[in-house]
């Protein structure tokens, strides 16, 4: 996979159960189930284990699939294969040997062992199962369109890939990526989010960042790739892996001779639709994982340390780390949890503020038998204002009132974690401006404080401070902090 791991968002899967009953109830792996219980001793199969020509009409009779279907034959042929590479159905080699009706038969079938996994397998021995089924349309995704092969061979007699223009490499690196920023954009959701029009996916791996207008080259690359992705969608879907809209027959002609230009928002639709069901974002992640792509999940952290949570939820958006909190509370006694959380929580470093402000979000989730843990750290120079708080919205009585000192340290404490964890933000501007106007003196004051973030703190209100005079006291600030830390 050629996905940036720093870029990939923590994502919230459908339980295993969930996902096995959506992977049982595809077309594709359902057929190739239907196949392998129907098969049997007599079932002829070729030299690569593929059922003989003679017996697709029984298969695709089998499956329920119209004589008269010009697909039928092409659908059981797909979902024998499945049925084979997955290990629904053992195919052994033996002499050959004519067949009852005198065809030659190269092999005997049997059924597989994982055949049984489907109906009393646990919920991962069927999503083995489905990954597998992914591997072999992966593949097929990935090799040239067989009638143009069969072509090229009855015309010259053998295949030079070469001269096609065909990268295995460069083919897989492209779906790999194709199907990676599908990912980034839909998983967010477990694939509960919008379609992505095709052209813009496309446009995604072609068109340069900063081009403005795309040039005629680029656009017939894009269509060129459009092609190419509604064929590749096109098996996909059958397995659960998208759900597909794809371009309408009448662009056709037009997309293959390069002339459309990439839609507008009143026809993108017609160009084609693609999202990741919940099942895909699993399999996308899986091949991620495996191969060796860092693509967090939520629930991975529930049984990590506290310290591990802080810090992993740190780049988390906000509903996914309420969601790993919650997991990771859940397996905590709620004293022993606010302890460990506050001791996480301490340190001078770049990302302490964040980690504060994930501890502040983890504790607000625990009840009043926390208290004890939250007031041993009242003189806490770090954790005492998160203390006051936390005390003072459940209730508590004879919360010490906190000094100024404490007010300013906190303020920044927290607007130092804001800016890590949104940047420049709507929100953090209005807060920005709220403590500006509430308070006269806040700059004249905050550059004093004693916290490593303050400077970087006050240079950020000086940017997003909409009045250019208020603007030039916080840079002043800002100034007399970095002077102040490097004396």
């Amino acid at each position: 996979m050629s996905v940036s791991p720093a870029t990939l968002p923590p994502v919230l899967l459908h339980s295993e159960a969930e996902l096995a009953r959506a992977a049982l109830a595809t077309p594709l792996l359902s057929r190739a189930a239907r196949l392998a219980r129907w098969a049997g001793p007599e079932t002829r199969v070729g030299a690569g284990g593929e059922l003989v020509e003679e017996q697709l009409p029984a298969a695709a009779a089998e499956l329920g699939l119209a004589v008269d279907d010009p697909d039928a034959a092409a659908y059981a042929s797909e979902a024998w294969r499945v049925a084979v590479d997955t290990g629904l159905v053992d195919v052994t080699d033996g002499d050959e040997a004519e067949g009852p009706d005198g065809a030659d038969a190269l092999g005997t079938v049997t059924a597989g062992e994982d055949l049984a996994a489907l109906t009393s397998g646990s919920p991962q021995d069927i999503l083995a199962v489905w990954l597998g089924a992914l591997d072999t349309v992966y593949g097929d995704a990935t090799v040239p369109d067989m009638d143009n092969l069969l072509d090229v061979l009855e015309e010259n007699g053998e295949i030079d890939f070469e001269e096609l223009g065909w990268d295995p490499q460069a083919e897989a690196d492209f779906l790999d990526g194709v199907l990676g920023n599908l990912y980034l954009l839909t998983a967010g959701d477990a694939g509960a989010g919008e379609a992505v029009p095709l052209p813009a996916l496309a446009a995604s791996m072609i068109v340069p960042d900063d081009m403005g207008e795309p040039t005629d080259d680029i656009l017939e690359q894009v269509s060129d790739a459009m092609m190419k992705l509604d064929d590749q969608f096109r098996l996909f879907e059958p397995l659960g892996l998208v759900e597909y809209q794809p371009v309408d027959e009448a662009l056709m002609a037009d997309i293959d001779e390069a002339e459309a230009p990439l839609p507008d928002d009143e026809d993108v639709t017609r160009y084609g639709m693609v999202r990741l069901t919940p099942l895909g974002v699993y399999g996308i992640r899986a091949r991620m994982l495996e191969a060796g792509v860092d693509a967090p999940a939520v629930g991975d952290l529930a049984d990590k340390g506290a310290d591990a949570l802080l810090e992993g939820t740190a780049g988390f958006p906000q509903a996914a780390a309420q969601a790993e909190i919650e997991l990771w509370l859940a397996r905590h006694e709620p004293l022993d949890a606010a302890r460990e959380l506050l001791a996480a929580a301490r340190g001078g470093d770049e990302g302490a503020p964040l980690r504060r402000l994930r501890c502040q979000q983890a504790l607000s989730l625990v009840g009043r038998e926390a208290e004890p843990a939250l007031r041993d750290v009242l003189d806490d120079a770090e954790l005492g204002g998160l203390a006051r708080v936390w005390l003072a919205e459940h209730g508590a009585a004879d919360v010490p009132a906190p000094s100024e000192a404490l007010v300013f340290w906190l303020t920044i404490d927290t607007i130092a974690a804001q800016l890590a964890a949104e940047g420049n933000s709507d929100e953090l501007q209005g807060l920005v401006e709220g403590l500006s106007e509430q308070h006269s003196g806040f700059f004249a004051a905050a550059w004093r404080v004693e916290h490593p973030a303050t400077a970087d703190v006050l240079e950020a209100m000086g940017r997003l401070h909409p009045d250019k005079k208020v603007a030039k006291e916080a840079r002043k600030a800002a100034f007399k902090a970095r002077s102040q830390q490097g004396m």
